[in-house]
């Protein structure tokens, strides 16, 4: 079954499977990977380590300050809200884990509130069937969003019909709102702050998302509740 199931995805083509080779449990032997295989790994890994260092050397500044900004609004009772699509709902419902859970096992701390409106999709499902997808976190947001609340809104294009709009209706109602992006976007313009991922594959923005989430997770816990044994203390101006 499996070697019918490679021959359909043509991967025979480019690897070999066979169970009686001494390969561990897979019966792949990696070093009959194609050269242009391997050239894509070793490209793909070290795009994405070149982004990373460029965000390094140019966005430390606003990585920091959109950590103070969510830190003030949670010690001041307020509460975090997450959207995006596909990749980037992920990232909202992952980064909602860790400031509700935590973020490192060794760091106990008390739960921090992060609603991802990615999750209820009983709502998702109603309202977009009923009155459209564009404006189904905007609702959530005019619903469960107040003064003093945190918007972060994950968009690679910076472009999402929807994420603009939840935007939008958070401004209204006097919330802190972060965007994560690509190189631009309509929520350049409507985000108080803005965390721009310059590259244009979806790829790679989303792999430096992630590591600037765990970034803001990291520092918000410590503005809280006190620098980890070994780590910096953040810096940055308001």
């Amino acid at each position: 079954m499996t070697q019918e199931l490679f021959a359909i995805l043509n991967h025979d083509k480019t690897v070999a499977f066979d169970p009686s080779l001494n390969t561990g449990d897979t019966g792949i032997r990696v070093d009959d990977t194609p050269d242009e295989l391997t050239g894509e790994v070793r490209t793909h890994l070290l795009e994405s380590a070149r982004l990373k260092e460029e965000i390094a050397e140019h966005q430390v500044g606003l990585i920091v300050a959109a950590a103070r900004l969510i830190a003030k609004a949670l010690q001041s009772g307020g509460k975090v809200l997450l959207c995006g699509n596909g990749g980037s709902a992920a990232d909202c419902q992952h980064m909602a884990a860790e400031f509700v859970s935590r973020l490192r096992r060794d760091f106990a701390r008390p739960g921090l509130p992060a609603i991802a409106l990615t999750t209820d999709t009983s709502f998702l499902t109603a309202f977009s069937n009923d009155c459209g997808f564009e404006g189904a976190f905007e609702r959530q947001v005019q619903t469960l969003g107040q003064p003093g609340d945190v918007l972060i809104g994950i968009s690679t294009s910076g472009n999402s019909a929807n994420v603009v709009r939840a935007m939008e209706a958070a401004v209204k109602i006097g919330m802190t709102t972060i965007a994560l992006t690509g190189c631009g976007g309509y929520l350049v313009d409507i985000a108080q702050m803005t965390i721009p991922v310059p590259h244009i594959n979806t790829l790679y923005i989303q792999e430096a998302h992630l590591a600037i989430e765990h970034i803001l997770c990291s520092l918000v816990e410590q503005y809280l509740f006190g620098r980890r044994s070994g780590e910096a203390e953040p810096t940055g101006t308001d």
